[in-house]
């Protein structure tokens, strides 16, 4: 089966990083956003900041191979065996990014209320200048970002079926966010693929 179509690869300038916009990727987007919307283990979790617990404003699934841990802000994520669309999914990614994947954390955005806030995926297990490649599905949401020197911001709207992917010195320079949106009825899914190392034993 053939899950995705060729896609022109859009360049996005900006001061230091790399930031590549594909867009209309999968040519049966609709039936893998409800696909993965009942088929993935979708769960809540809380963060820690200080001695402050919050619940995560969105639902959480983490999949990938068996010593791909993950851990950010107190919490801590096992992962899930790759299902048989994650992997499909992820040999494309893989593709478009020219480079490879071992984990993916799903996000279930229900509508406009849930969110994440800014951040830089910059934890030591992603080593230097990870590669993210983070594929939207469903409502259309805008990816902010925030210059950590400078100040300086982009503002980009994540449409349905578009995959966006992350590059070079981006997470060390940036903290992006996807902020509350509280007309927004409809849901949206987002995957973001990663390469994560294993822990030192």
């Amino acid at each position: 089966m053939n899950l995705w179509q060729d896609t022109q690869a859009q360049q996005l300038t900006l001061r230091e990083g790399e930031l590549w916009l594909f867009e209309h990727v999968l040519p049966d987007a609709d039936e893998v956003e409800q696909a993965l919307h009942k088929t993935l283990n979708w769960q809540s979790g809380t963060v820690r900041f200080g001695q402050i617990e919050r619940t995560i404003p969105r639902l959480q699934a983490w999949y990938g191979d068996p010593d791909a841990f993950y851990a950010y802000s107190g919490l801590k994520l096992t992962p899930q065996p790759w299902t048989s669309r994650l992997t499909d999914l992820r040999t494309r990614a893989e593709s478009l990014a020219g480079h490879t994947f071992n984990s993916v954390l799903c996000n279930l955005y229900r509508d406009g209320r849930d969110s994440v806030a800014w951040h830089a995926d910059n934890e030591a297990p992603l080593g230097r200048n990870p590669v993210i490649a983070s594929l939207s599905l469903g409502a259309t949401r805008t990816f902010h970002l925030k210059h950590r020197q400078t100040g300086e911001r982009l503002k980009l709207p994540l449409h349905h079926n578009t995959l966006l992917v992350m590059k070079g010195a981006l997470q060390h320079h940036w903290v992006h966010a996807v902020l509350k949106e509280p007309g927004i009825q409809a849901p949206r899914i987002n995957l973001t693929f990663r390469k994560v190392n294993p822990p030192r034993s």
